[in-house]
């Protein structure tokens, strides 16, 4: 896969809709994950990027607990990634977005999940899921 830059992520910010876009680029999270008998035996790192479209309060946000906060996406993420072992990257982006669409301020998510180390000649390979409320 190539590396995403800025301008090649979806956009989920939308005045007409009133939706601000939090993200999280490229998080570094080591975890159990694959099918592979090494896989299961080592951690590897996995990157994390997670793109949510947030309904916009009519207010100014003033506060920390006025928005969704990417550090807190962060925290969720990183902490499925090291529950135990999964076989599937499917498996942790399904999670991960249930999880985070629990906030009923989210109103879609994108999850993208790569393993810059699992093929030599590609810089990362990994999937993608898109999630909508409603």
């Amino acid at each position: 896969m190539n590396q995403q830059t800025p301008d090649s992520r979806p956009d989920l910010a939308n005045a007409a809709r009133g939706l601000r876009h939090v993200f999280v680029n490229r998080l570094a999270v080591a975890a159990s994950i694959g099918i592979h008998p090494h896989e299961r035996e080592n951690k590897q790192t996995i990157w994390l990027t997670i793109d949510a479209g947030v309904l916009e309060d009519d207010a100014t946000p003033e506060a920390i607990g006025d928005v969704v906060c990417y550090e807190d996406i962060c925290k969720v993420a990183t902490a499925l990634a090291g529950e135990g072992h999964i076989d599937l990257v499917e498996t942790l982006a399904e999670r991960i977005a249930d999880r985070l669409m629990q906030d009923p301020r989210l109103v879609q998510i994108r999850v993208q999940i790569e393993k810059p180390e699992a093929i030599d000649e590609a810089a990362s390979v990994g999937i993608a899921i898109s999630r909508l409320r409603g």
